[in-house]
């Protein structure tokens, strides 16, 4: 297919309906209001992690980098979903455009995948800083950070592009209802009346590639580092190594156990209901939790709320 007839299919689709998980509540205001709350509170936390690690120097470190473009991403990847599912409950359309919905796509695929890879990156951070802590300032200068963020940028992007183009351009003749609240390539995928079996194993095989690597990388990181952390003669040392990996672990289970049953469990394990309740894991409550576990668990970032909000104590003080 040439690409005058790919864009030809694309802008000829007509509208989709998103029949979410609302429809099936018994009380769906209700959990509207949940949701508008979870939603507002996943924003706000992971804005106010940015602005501590950029406000704080003590924070200017590698590892807050990253934590800082994990919660970038978990602020649009929210973003991407939720507002509209919020909308289309209040105004009572479940309507969506082909183009929004491609849009839709690619952006919780480019998330996806980018943060697939920054777990993984944070995981070598994890790995240098303590197996190796007096090369570790050498080994992730900034020009190394700025390079490894902008590789899991890159190969996020190319994931959503290179699906979301050829999942909108499928022929859908048959039910333009999507049972999810968002549209999901499986999702849409299942719409198509025309041989889909080809693309969802490309599909199949690019995400075991996406979540193998960065597996093999997080476990190779820390197994290394468990060797290390036994190895250590300081207690201290011990648990300040042990509390901020199982951060970091706590974060990359949550991720990664909801993206494998979405994407490579089988067929036959997948209900339209068991999908919506995954992804609103990962889409809704994963970036809910990440600031709460980077921020409770962690004594640097709770160090630096104190300082901001004695500064604004301060501040009101002088005021008056």
């Amino acid at each position: 297919m040439n690409i005058n007839n790919w864009m030809s299919n694309f802008t000829g689709q007509s509208d989709f309906t998103l029949v979410g998980f609302f429809s099936q509540s018994k009380h769906p205001a209700l959990l509207a209001v949940i949701i508008f709350v979870v939603f507002l509170m996943a924003l706000s936390g992971n804005a106010l992690l940015i602005l501590l690690i950029i406000s704080d120097t003590r924070l200017h470190t590698p590892m807050y980098f990253f934590i800082s473009q994990l919660s970038l991403m978990d602020m649009i990847y929210i973003s991407v979903t939720v507002p509209k599912m919020l909308m289309d409950q209040v105004l009572g359309s479940h309507k969506i455009s082909a183009a929004a919905c491609g849009i839709q796509i690619f952006l919780y695929m480019t998330l996806g995948g980018s943060e697939c890879f920054l777990l993984a990156a944070m995981a070598y951070d994890r790995y240098v800083a303590i197996c190796h802590p007096l090369r570790y300032p050498v080994l992730m200068n900034r020009r190394v950070c700025l390079l490894l963020m902008s590789v899991c940028w890159f190969l996020g992007s190319l994931d959503g592009i290179i699906f979301s183009p050829v999942t909108m351009t499928f022929p859908f003749c048959a039910s333009h209802e999507i049972h999810h609240f968002f549209c999901e390539a499986p999702a849409v995928t299942k719409l198509s009346c025309s041989d889909t079996q080809l693309y969802e194993t490309l599909m199949y095989l690019c995400c075991v590639l996406m979540l193998l690597i960065p597996v093999t990388v997080i476990s190779s990181s820390y197994s290394f580092i468990l060797l290390t952390v036994i190895r250590m003669n300081s207690t201290e040392g011990r648990k300040k190594a042990l509390a901020t990996c199982s951060s970091h672990m706590t974060v990359v289970i949550l991720f990664y156990g909801s993206g494998i049953y979405n994407y490579m469990f089988p067929v036959s394990f997948h209900t339209p209901e068991k999908d919506m309740m995954v992804s609103v894991f990962y889409t809704i409550l994963t970036p809910l939790l990440n600031p709460l576990i980077y921020s409770l668990r962690n004594k640097n970032v709770t160090e630096a709320l104190k300082k901001l909000l004695g500064a604004k104590h301060l501040f009101q003080e002088t005021i008056k």
